[in-house]
């Protein structure tokens, strides 16, 4: 199963436009939430037709209208507060939008893979062998707090390989783990 993990779109569209369009054949998405608005939900259900897992963010200012637009869409979006634990083509994958926090999980070694986002880093590493796999996809807004403008950035997950790796909004492969 492949899987497309995104963070901090902070209401972007041209750029989330242009990450979904990218995830032609992958099977569901992952959102690590800083969707910010409402209306993102419209965006992500018009741009991806599969599976769509969404957990909050900081940035997340109106989680009920966030959620009843998801609701309006049960069928394929489902969004899981500010955490979730998801069994995805037989992995064990565990979502949150804080890259402490998601660190943390990662080293406690009850999941496969470990998403997360929040600091606009990209990153994909394992601690150790046998470690939970780390995903931050970096930020669809293209923008950093410290380093201003920043590669769009999201993550592709296979779960049969094992190999993830971080594209640009080009599809240019910037970092890549098996």
């Amino acid at each position: 199963m492949r899987i497309a993990i995104l963070s901090d779109i902070h209401d972007h569209i041209p750029n989330l436009r242009t990450a979904l369009s990218r995830l032609q054949g992958v099977e569901a998405l992952i959102c690590c939430g800083d969707l910010c608005s409402p209306f993102i939900i419209n965006e992500l259900a018009a741009g991806f037709q599969g599976a769509i897992h969404i957990v909050f963010g900081n940035n997340d200012g109106d989680r009920y209208r966030i959620t009843l637009n998801a609701l309006s869409r049960r069928d394929t979006i489902q969004v899981h507060r500010e955490s979730a634990s998801l069994l995805l083509g037989g992995k064990r994958i565990f979502v949150h939008h804080f890259n402490d926090m998601g660190r943390l999980v990662a080293a406690a070694g009850e999941h496969d893979v470990v998403c997360y986002g929040h600091n606009h880093d990209y990153e994909l590493k394992r601690d150790r062998e046998g470690a939970a796999l780390q995903i931050n996809p970096g930020t669809i807004m293209g923008w950093h707090p410290r380093k201003g403008d920043v590669p769009a950035t999201y993550a592709l997950y296979d779960t049969a390989t094992g190999q993830a790796a971080i594209y640009d909004l080009e599809g240019k492969a910037i970092q890549v783990i098996r």
